[in-house]
């Protein structure tokens, strides 16, 4: 889930031929990549699911390509837990790497902007909450009500929330269908909640690295990124804004989500990299040194940390947890309803949304007699093959969009 400080140097041989796709757009941007910029949307008023009102709200948009006279060729991406709605392209020439999907969005790509019309949206307490380039109402923002910082009086969001201010948006833009909806991980959630919740709105849906809901195992492996915050002595009940913040725990909850994002097989390539040992002389000597595996994993957590609000982590933690698709508390009755084409694209490998999770939707489906379709990513880097390695499926995906039906 955290690419841009996943890999150091030595690691990237390891990762050559899943990385250098986009190393090498990234090389050559200034000659041919998409510039995006961020847009601004924001409604007066919003109802959530659990029926409390945000005021004020407002997220951040981009798109890429350009939309049609009919505005019938909107391809909605939604994007995961640790993302923000840039997709794909950069906001500057310079810009270290591009949107986190460029491999398969832009000019003749998978996702082709010469023929799509390319939109997506930051969430919700979106957890980069202090990223320049993200917009997002959350706990971290200002209540309009009170004037300070809504802290754990935000009410809590669902994935359907995440859907009907994406739905607010279009809308405003006056579309009224969609060509599809594709995500990844948390934003798989948004493209299933989407297919089950208006039908109509949704010919094509595809879930990459998804689930059809959070079952009672994921429910708990999500709860694990919520402990360290509420332990950290910082956190004081989620008010912690203008005081000291929850670094550490947020820090060690960062270490887990990347731990579970990835494989046992490349955190060993990494430990070979870093020359670790069992043995290793500082934690053999002392009980508060770590071994470099763990420095490594650390450091990478503390500085991706630097841009995000611990409490948007745990309200992430809690829409995630609360998820079924349709929101009905059935998820085969709400599946029913589907009438999109569907593509699921789990990684084999993957140990934090497990590619169960997306055959028991696909079954569901199938015994529901809709037209759906399964494919497992390959790669070492577990659920992460669903972001890094999203390439191996351009093929499957360009084919998939340009389907009549």
């Amino acid at each position: 889930m955290f690419i841009t400080q996943l890999f150091p140097k030595g690691l990237l041989a390891a990762v050559a031929l899943l990385l250098s796709a986009q190393l090498n757009a990234a090389q050559s941007y200034s000659q041919t990549g998409q510039l995006v910029e961020k847009q601004r949307f924001e409604l007066a008023r919003f109802t959530t699911f659990g029926g409390k009102t945000i005021k004020q709200l407002q997220v951040g948009w981009e798109s890429y390509g350009t939309l049609n006279e009919a505005k019938d060729n909107v391809v909605l991406i939604t994007h995961y837990f640790s993302a923000t709605s840039h997709a794909a392209g950069k906001y500057q020439h310079d810009d270290a790497t591009p949107g986190y999907w460029d491999a398969i969005i832009g000019p003749g790509k998978a996702i082709d902007t010469d023929k799509y019309f390319v939109i997506s949206v930051d969430t919700l307490a979106n957890l980069n909450a202090y990223d320049p380039n993200v917009i997002t109402t959350g706990p971290a923002s200002i209540n309009p009500d009170t004037g300070k910082h809504y802290g754990l009086t935000f009410p809590v969001v669902t994935i359907r929330d995440f859907v009907n201010v994406q739905k607010a948006l279009l809308e405003s833009l006056s579309i009224a269908k969609l060509h599809a909806v594709i995500g990844g991980s948390m934003g798989s959630m948004q493209a299933l909640d989407w297919a089950t919740a208006y039908p109509d709105w949704v010919p094509r849906m595809i879930s990459v690295i998804g689930s059809g809901q959070s079952d009672a195992w994921t429910t708990a492996l999500l709860e694990q990124w919520a402990i360290p915050i509420q332990l950290d002595k910082n956190w004081s009940n989620g008010d912690y804004y203008d005081k000291t913040p929850p670094t550490q725990g947020l820090t060690s909850a960062l270490m887990f989500i990347t731990q579970d994002a990835l494989t046992p097989a490349f955190f060993n390539k990494t430990g070979r990299n870093l020359a670790y040992s069992p043995l290793e002389k500082g934690p053999l000597n002392d009980i508060r040194q770590q071994h470099s595996i763990v420095k490594w994993l650390k450091e990478r957590a503390q500085s991706r940390a630097k841009l995000m609000d611990a409490n948007h982590l745990l309200y992430l933690v809690r829409a995630s947890q609360l998820y079924i698709a349709g929101h009905s508390g059935d998820m085969k009755q709400a599946l029913s309803s589907v009438k999109a084409k569907t593509l699921f694209l789990p990684s084999f490998n993957d140990l934090l949304l497990m590619p169960y999770l997306a055959k028991d939707a696909v079954n569901s489906l199938e015994q529901l007699h809709k037209n759906t379709s399964y494919r497992e990513l390959t790669g070492d880097l577990g659920h992460l093959n669903g972001v890094v390695g999203i390439e191996q499926a351009a093929s499957d995906i360009s084919a998939f969009l340009a389907d009549k039906q």
